[in-house]
């Protein structure tokens, strides 16, 4: 009975994304390249892997159930000296995404766990790096500001490398269906009658 290490989050599209990426590796924060952008809504969860079917179907449940909503990041905030973390704030949306994280969690579901500190959305930008990297990441970011709107959340699974890779994608709405997996994308179609 094997494990894998699962997160569950927003990503931060295009062309925001890859510039707060890129962005935090200019501060020298050496998990950069493999954390894609994103807001947490289920930190890194360890699971078995048999309990996967329940984790997918339980997540597009949840996105079922929502609808979307705007988003907006504004400016910079930090959890020091609790936690060694700069982030970019959610300034619309809060609401939101505080929602869906606790539906993930709900304590009836497989992705049930407490959390370390109060849900606090945001977009990390750096962390655990040298306090002048931090204070240089807080004030070089505080005029940055993106808006869309949230139509979909992601599971992530970590490899062995400390890589977060995209699973599958689960929009909202009722008439949503997980996005499948890369490998199921190769599998031919059924037969019909």
């Amino acid at each position: 009975m094997g494990t894998v290490t699962l997160g569950v989050s927003i990503a931060v599209p295009e062309p925001y994304g890859s510039f707060l990426q890129r962005r935090r590796a200019s501060f020298g924060d050496p998990a950069a390249h493999g954390i894609p952008t994103h807001i947490t809504l289920l930190p890194p969860t360890e699971v078995h892997t048999e309990a996967l079917p329940g984790v997918e179907r339980h997540l597009a449940e949840v996105a079922a159930s929502f609808r979307p909503f705007p988003l907006q990041l504004a400016g910079t905030g930090t959890f020091r000296p609790l936690s060694p973390v700069v982030f970019v704030r959610v300034a619309e949306g809060e609401a939101g995404c505080a929602a869906l994280q606790a539906r993930i969690r709900a304590a009836s579901g497989p992705c049930a766990r407490e959390l370390q500190f109060p849900y606090h959305p945001h977009v990390t930008v750096a962390h655990g790096i040298a306090e002048e990297a931090m204070d240089r990441a807080h004030a070089e970011l505080a005029d940055f500001s993106a808006t869309w709107t949230i139509d979909a959340f992601a599971l992530y699974e970590q490899g062995a490398d400390a890589v977060w890779r995209l699973e599958r994608e689960y929009p909202f709405g009722p008439q949503s269906a997980a996005v499948p997996r890369q490998a199921d994308l190769s599998r031919p179609p059924a037969a019909s009658c």
